[in-house]
């Protein structure tokens, strides 16, 4: 008899170490993926207010994430010594953590541009940036991720959308490359980079 429930436990015990192996090996990773045809996307189009960039993502572990989302501007080559705009959040009561996470850009051919961050039940309010009047200048407005889901590394910065302006011609650069985005912020008159870093941060109440 006690022999069976040597090997019952054995057995047992076996089980639970294959499946906790399954478990660590199988756990989801933080995606984000590009969200162009949501509603958010359409009322700007649709009341012509100006740019956004709208994403999905998904915190399968959002008690330990944290989020820092910020926009890099540079003018003639040159980064400002302040984000554009910036927004940090994280360490949800949720076990999963799921939503949008944006940029937008209000009046982008004003010299009074309105900018704002945005995530899951998070916002920063609109502040008003000051642009310089230039004609003939061309504007442009790209994701730097496709259309595919991309898993975020912690501790990772990516490039999540570019925004520039340029007088003449725009050439086209590769935004998770580099060297091409340096050449790209060298070339042109204004380059807005909207990134992204995931961290873990646990909290002690």
């Amino acid at each position: 008899m006690r022999n069976k429930y040597i090997i019952l436990f054995s057995t047992l015990l076996s089980i639970l170490i294959v499946s906790s192996g399954c478990a660590i090996s199988g756990e989801e990773k933080i995606t984000i993926e590009v969200n162009s045809e949501s509603e958010y996307v359409d009322t700007f189009k649709d009341l012509n207010l100006g740019i956004l960039f709208d994403f999905n993502i998904k915190l399968p572990n959002a008690v330990k994430s944290w989020v820092n989302l910020w926009v890099e501007r540079y003018i003639d080559g040159e980064l400002e010594s302040e984000p554009l705009t910036q927004l940090s959040y994280g360490n949800s009561p949720n076990k999963v953590q799921e939503g949008h996470l944006g940029f937008g850009m209000i009046n982008t051919s004003s010299e009074e541009m309105l900018v704002f961050l945005y995530g899951p039940s998070v916002r920063t309010n609109p502040e008003r940036i000051e642009k310089e009047a230039k004609s003939g200048i061309i504007s442009g407005a790209e994701y730097a991720i496709g259309n595919d889901k991309v898993e975020l590394e912690l501790g990772e910065t990516k490039i999540l959308g570019v925004y520039r302006e340029k007088a003449g011609s725009m050439r086209t650069f590769d935004f998770q490359d580099e060297d091409s985005i340096n050449q790209m912020i060298q070339q042109d008159d204004e380059v807005l980079l909207l990134k992204i870093k995931l961290e873990e941060r646990i909290i002690n109440y």
